[in-house]
């Protein structure tokens, strides 16, 4: 289906169409240059698959059913249902759902920094004064590096705050570990960087560079079983 914004009503569902709420998962908090900071920044295009759309212009409500695809920029969110609003002060809510046994997917790509975010969740919620995105129930985020598994946080809720690139979890009855507990795997950050400069220097058709172990001490040899020592020679005055 096809929707020309020739009226008013359309040109409103283009402006909630534009929520950068449900995907604002993991983006990178850059910090611009002084000749950036003076070019304002092109938002992503924003386009939405589904099955249906039901938009109601005066509650500002937009909502998705039926194997919902949404792509804006990097992102990407998989779900069954999608409903998205706007407040009268202009801030953006996002709200995705699956059916049950599922879970909402969410994949972010950082190429600046080599990095695939990937999460999932029994529901997606985004608030847009708060600048925060979370995963409830069952919640999983994983981090990926030139395609190597790094770090994994699980709970029933996890948040990301775009504002300071912090990481919450929170335990619960619906944890996707047991006993409802949070857990968290992280590797050294060291490793991270050696990952990136593998990448970079692929990129660049550099030659990777591995550091070689170090290598190991012979063991001292023990003297064979039943095998008779010779006797030191004898000091002389």
């Amino acid at each position: 289906m096809t929707i020309a914004p020739y009226s008013h009503r359309f040109s409103r569902l283009w402006l909630v169409l534009g929520l950068c709420a449900v995907l604002g998962i993991a983006q990178a908090q850059k910090k611009p240059s002084a000749t950036a900071a003076l070019v304002p920044q092109e938002e992503p295009s924003t386009m939405i698959l589904s099955d249906s759309l039901h938009f109601d212009d005066s509650k500002r409500e937009s909502t998705f059913a039926g194997n919902v695809v949404m792509t804006r920029g990097f992102m990407t969110m998989n779900a069954d249902a999608l409903k998205l609003r706007e407040d009268a002060e202009g801030f953006q809510y996002g709200t995705g759902t699956v059916k049950p046994g599922k879970r909402v997917f969410i994949r972010q790509v950082r190429p600046e920094v080599y990095e695939v975010l990937e999460g999932v969740g029994v529901r997606a919620e985004y608030n847009g004064k708060t600048e925060t995105f979370d995963l409830i129930g069952q919640a999983v985020v994983t981090r990926y590096i030139c395609g190597q598994h790094f770090d994994t946080v699980s709970g029933e809720r996890v948040r990301y705050s775009q504002k300071t690139d912090i990481y919450e979890a929170f335990s619960g009855p619906d944890s996707a570990n047991a006993g409802g507990r949070v857990r968290s795997v992280a590797q050294p950050r060291a490793r991270a960087d050696a990952a990136v400069a593998e990448c970079k220097a692929k990129d660049a058709g550099l030659p990777v560079i591995t550091p070689s172990p170090t290598p190991a001490k012979p063991a001292a040899t023990a003297p064979a079983a039943n095998t008779r020592r010779q006797p030191a020679p004898p000091v002389r005055p």
